[in-house]
């Protein structure tokens, strides 16, 4: 008789998808890029948690339990549920007058309750289930388009999704009340039964069901080091601390963006060393190299332009008496050829050093350059009026350019026709845009962090953040300077073979070795048996759990 070959199960992962909701680079864009690529593994089997900051989503049918809803809901009932989804991602579901009365009750109880169920050990934040068949609609405009090409549209609105209605900014102020009864703070119990791997993408405010591993996905240790760069800044830095020290004692692995941020979590936890791995980040496949035509750049500078934001009073647009003297303004501006420009995409923040640019971008048009143009591409942020005050009289002359929500498409051609892509910051994990820039084969001159360093290598000309004269003579070198065509040649020779290391076929093994990795270590610790017997016990014992 044969001995019958019996398949592996797939890794049940649950990955969470709160940035997704917000904004086009950084985090939110490594949020989709990682669901996706994670969705195209063949090991694992791919959920997406979706959860929000600071509202309060509607709940979805409960699949668990002693008398699941999904068994007594109508069709038409859960279709009702799902929609009521979408709806409360935007404003609140509307409500009838009992229910009304009943979520405000669960408001004003809900905090208090969180944190003792919290202090209690209680399983105290359940999940419900969001069938996405007939809203992929909502799925892919609300998470996924602000990275992905239309070609990913499929792959990631078929994935199943779980819905956490408590806000994440309310279990993590229920883990920090906890501190006025201790030292550590404790958090709210989330139960994940049917998970095998839990990955969160900040440091989360949560314990995990038994038989569910969490991996944080660790971006940089700026709220704890670099504190007075960051907004709301008491709130953030306890938050990203006390949560960061819980995930390292329940023993949460931690796949870091760069190495130098993996060194910021062992200077704050040395004991994290054996649960702390290196992952660089994916670049979208949307930056390549193509021959886009540079007369592409004025149009897309004046479609992209960042709109007034009346809740913070900002509006960067110059003043135009007519639509007339609007046009003759950008033509006069933008149609100058060759339209010579210096390119720096990051939201308008302290740590992302525009200060320092624009410093350096003075003295070279001064010196060198009169008709070096600055587009900056970024939302604002936090701590950004003085920035934007820097900028303003540049901005009425039209030498200075801000845009946002600036498409990949679009962004992969200023890339490619900037004289330079400069990436000024004094912190990163990682710093996305110097990547797309090679990706696109432009030229990247970049602050002389650890993490730039290590991430752009060879790629990249560097300065020192801190030294504007620095920065120039490192744009007079690789712009001015009588052997500048050279410099410029092996730069982008070069970035193309640094950032083809980001690439997914590169990077998405790494994943799959380590997740793989992160299930058999829980399966020697809990010493249970392999196969269907060990997953059948799994489930049991989660079901018992969530009971």
């Amino acid at each position: 008789m044969k001995d019958t070959v019996r398949k592996s199960p797939r890794t049940r992962v649950l990955l969470e998808l709160r940035p997704a909701f917000d904004g086009f680079a950084g985090i939110p864009q490594e949020t989709r890029l990682l669901f996706r690529g994670l969705r195209m593994l063949e090991s694992c089997e791919v959920a997406g948690l979706l959860q929000m900051s600071g509202r309060i989503l509607a709940k979805g049918v409960r699949e668990q339990g002693l008398l699941p809803e999904s068994l007594w809901l109508s069709e038409s009932q859960k279709i009702n549920r799902y929609s009521r989804i979408a709806t409360s991602a935007a404003e609140r579901p509307y409500l009838t007058f009992f229910e009304a009365l009943m979520e405000a009750l669960e408001r004003r109880l809900n905090s208090a309750a969180l944190t003792l169920q919290t202090l209690l050990c209680l399983n105290s934040v359940k999940l419900s289930s969001f069938r996405t068949t007939h809203f992929e609609d909502f799925i892919w405009r609300t998470l996924f388009a602000k990275s992905l090409p239309a070609s990913d549209f499929e792959l990631v609105t078929r994935a199943k999704q779980l819905i956490c209605s408590t806000p994440w900014q309310s279990m993590h102020m229920a883990g920090l009340r906890t501190l006025t009864f201790g030292r550590t703070a404790k958090y709210p119990r989330l139960q994940t039964p049917g998970t095998d791997i839990f990955i969160t993408q900040t440091p989360y405010p949560a314990r995990v069901s038994r038989g569910t591993s969490m991996v944080v996905r660790y971006h940089d240790a700026v709220p704890v080091f670099m504190p007075h760069t960051i907004g709301d800044v008491s709130l953030h830095q306890a938050s990203h601390f006390h949560a960061l020290a819980a995930n390292v004692k329940a023993g949460a692995r931690f796949a870091c963006v760069s190495g130098a941020t993996r060194n910021d979590l062992l200077r704050l936890f040395p004991a994290a060393e054996s649960q702390a791995v290196v992952i660089h980040n994916m670049v979208s496949h949307h930056y390549f190299g193509e021959n886009s035509s540079p007369e592409l750049v004025p149009g897309i500078i004046r479609t992209r332009l960042l709109e007034p934001d009346p809740d913070k009073g900002v509006d960067v647009r110059p003043k135009f008496l007519t639509l007339r003297e609007q046009e003759s303004f950008y033509t006069r501006n933008l149609q100058k050829k060759p339209l010579r420009y210096l390119l720096s995409v990051a939201t308008i923040e302290p740590r992302k050093n525009h200060a320092r640019l624009l410093a350096a971008w003075e003295v070279i048009k001064a010196e060198t350059d009169p008709d070096l143009k600055l587009v900056v591409v970024g939302s604002l942020g936090w701590n950004y009026l003085k920035t934007v005050q820097g900028f303003r009289p540049w901005i009425d002359r039209g030498e200075l350019f801000m845009l946002s929500a600036v498409p990949a498409p679009d962004l992969r051609v200023l890339y490619r026709h900037a004289a330079a892509t400069v990436c000024p910051s004094v912190g990163e994990g990682f710093d996305f845009s110097g990547v797309e820039s090679m990706r696109s084969g432009g030229v990247v001159i970049a602050s002389g962090i650890a993490a730039h360093r290590e991430v752009y290598a060879d790629g990249a000309a560097y300065f020192d953040p801190y030294s504007t004269v620095d920065l120039v003579a490192a744009l007079k070198k690789v712009l001015y300077a009588d052997d500048a065509a050279r410099v410029q040649q092996v730069l982008r020779h070069r970035g193309d073979e640094v950032s083809a290391r980001y690439l997914p076929a590169q990077v998405l093994p790494q994943w799959d070795v380590f997740l793989s990795s992160v299930v058999a270590k829980r399966s020697t610790a809990i010493l249970q048996p392999v196969g269907a017997t060990a997953r059948l016990q799994t489930e049991t014992a989660d079901a018992a759990e969530e009971t």
